[in-house]
């Protein structure tokens, strides 16, 4: 096996395993989908809130990723678009591990518009961020044959991992937290929440913190 496809390999495998982490992450949003279930009293509440859920939770993948999308074509600047990338990460990292809340704009939102609060709150506690490095690092396996290929082609097929990599982490990460979400609703009950769980915000900014360190280290 090649080091390229060694490469590849591994990344997606981050792709993968930052989905699962997102998706047992109780501040992504499935104990809403436990919520919205037991007050309903149906399981397809469960598995409507998970999708919503989801959908939020892709498109702030890709609020992200896809203004990064344009600017990889640029081929001669792919070092400090990484290192910048690394940067943005940290600094969320930093930004968490200081202030350790959930931003209170976010409360203001009704539980109504699920797919609206997970779109916010990946952006705001930047989930969205921790899949970049992966994703810029995804784009760079190719740099190599980039000279011979059109910057129209270059972001057609940036683009379209985009969304790849925007897919696979949301369905890792709707995955894990579902298989939670429906474990807690059908077996664990809400005692499970309060005895069997621990904060994850510290946890959750030192990921964000290695992640963009890895990144600036690979840049560098």
């Amino acid at each position: 096996m090649s080091d390229l496809t060694t490469t590849a390999a591994g990344l997606w495998l981050a792709v993968v395993v930052s989905g699962f982490y997102h998706g047992l992450n109780p501040g992504m949003g499935w104990p809403l989908a436990v919520s919205s279930a037991l007050m309903e009293r149906q399981r397809f509440s469960l598995w409507k809130a998970l999708g919503a859920l989801a959908g939020g939770h892709f498109l702030a993948m890709l609020a992200v990723l896809l203004p990064f999308t344009l600017m990889v074509a640029l081929i001669d600047l792919q070092r400090e678009i990484r290192l910048v990338a690394a940067l943005l990460v940290i600094g969320m990292g930093l930004y968490l591990m200081v202030t350790r809340r959930h931003p209170r704009f976010l409360a203001r939102v009704p539980p109504s518009r699920l797919a609206l609060w997970s779109f916010l709150v990946a952006l705001a506690h930047g989930a969205a961020l921790m899949i970049l490095p992966i994703y810029l690092g995804l784009c760079g396996l190719d740099e190599m044959d980039r000279g011979h290929r059109a910057a129209s082609e270059i972001m057609g097929t940036n683009v379209v991992l985009a969304l790849v990599v925007a897919f696979v982490h949301t369905l890792a990460m709707v995955v894990s937290g579902g298989v939670l979400a429906y474990a807690v609703f059908r077996w664990l009950g809400l005692r499970f929440l309060s005895r069997g769980w621990f904060d994850l915000e510290l946890v959750w900014a030192l990921s964000l913190l290695l992640v963009g360190g890895l990144s600036l280290w690979a840049a560098v």
